[in-house]
């Protein structure tokens, strides 16, 4: 599975941005900078969530439900840097009061 850190150093300058931007969602608690343990645990786990909800692939595609994961995860990376304050899904979820 892809890492935070690969997509950063395959990316462009749009995807440098936004893995950038995922990485300040995470502050440490010192507020020192990024925690890059956790962005990096966090992206793994929406590309896991991706992965788990993800329909499965046309017939004859030969893009297998990790790499198309893979994709997703990064596409939502794009898409939430273009979106002012947004916050990690995981980051959200994990602080989330019982029902």
């Amino acid at each position: 599975m892809i890492t935070l850190h690969d997509v950063y150093e395959q990316g462009n300058d749009t995807v440098r941005a936004a893995v950038l931007a995922f990485g300040a969602r995470h502050l440490t608690i010192l507020d020192d900078g990024p925690d890059w343990k956790q962005a990096e645990k966090h992206f793994t786990s929406v590309v896991e969530t991706i992965m788990g909800s993800s329909a499965p692939p046309p017939p004859g595609s030969t893009e297998g439900p990790v790499r198309r994961a893979e994709n997703a995860a990064i596409g939502f990376l794009l898409a939430a840097n273009s979106q002012p304050n947004y916050r990690c899904p995981i980051c959200v979820k994990q602080r989330r009061p019982p029902p």
